[in-house]
């Protein structure tokens, strides 16, 4: 595999790292049990649902601040695959918005700090709440994975470098 171009510009980089999200969500969202959307291992924990709807609204916000307008506006998505599919058209869109971008008055730094730092966070919440569903995710080698730059749908590639069990708790 030929590892990806090094991003050359700010803008390089929150596309790749828009991409990177879009690998690891896709991950986390597909094959989930039909009760995992309303999982809650605590009362005031988030359910799985919740977090992927707040994941939407980031995507629909970083959207907003690429076009230089700061407005927070949560929208309900009702169940997980209109949750899904609202998260995915609104990392595109986000993803569009980047590629035409002034970054004015919001720069790259402060559009990375706020929806995509908040929404990677997100997307390993439901990550660990899948595990403790028990439908873990599997382990994998994200630096070796394919990614690609303005691939942000469900059509991530089949090329996985997976493991099994935790290898950070594997000692030599």
């Amino acid at each position: 595999m030929t590892p990806p171009t090094e991003p050359g510009t700010d803008r390089d980089l929150l596309r790749h790292t828009l991409a990177t999200l879009a690998y690891r969500a896709e991950k986390a969202l597909r094959d989930v049990p039909p009760d995992f959307a309303s999982f809650r291992p605590a009362p005031d924990i988030r359910t799985p649902l919740e977090i992927l709807e707040h994941l939407g609204d980031l995507m629909e916000w970083g959207e907003r601040m690429a076009h230089g307008e700061y407005k927070w506006a949560p929208v309900a998505a009702g169940d997980w695959d209109a949750a899904s599919d609202r998260f995915l058209s609104a990392l595109r869109a986000f993803d569009e918005a980047v590629q035409a971008s002034a970054f004015d008055p919001y720069s790259a730094g402060t559009i990375f700090q706020g929806p995509i730092a908040d929404a990677l966070t997100h997307v390993g919440q439901i990550s660990l709440l899948r595990g403790m569903h028990g439908s873990p995710v599997r382990p994998e080698s994200y630096a070796r994975a394919e990614i690609s730059t303005g691939r942000l749908g469900r059509d991530q590639s089949s090329t996985r470098k997976e493991f099994d069990g935790d290898a950070s708790r594997r000692h030599k």
